[in-house]
């Protein structure tokens, strides 16, 4: 007899999949110029988002990691947003 393989299915428990803004709208750009729209991707900490969590795609996250990386070594956007003790 051969042995079946039940499927189960999967709950989608989080809600619909989020999309990458930088692929909705392809004139939006990603540069260490924009403050505003680095900050949007940096934690309360200090510590860049995870893209499973932004919802970017995998190019875009990577060049927004390199925006925020450039924007604090060029004292842009801060390394650490407050102090914690």
């Amino acid at each position: 007899m051969a042995a079946k393989i039940r499927m189960k299915k999967k709950n989608n428990k989080f809600g619909r999949k989020k999309k990458c803004r930088f692929c909705i709208n392809p004139k939006m750009e990603i540069s260490f110029k924009n403050e505003r729209m680095l900050q949007r991707y940096v934690s309360d900490r200090g510590k860049i988002v995870a893209r499973r969590v932004t919802g970017n795609c995998a190019k875009h996250q990577r060049r927004v990691a390199n925006a925020i990386k450039v924007a604090r070594f060029l004292a842009l956007v801060p390394y650490v947003r407050e102090h914690y003790r």
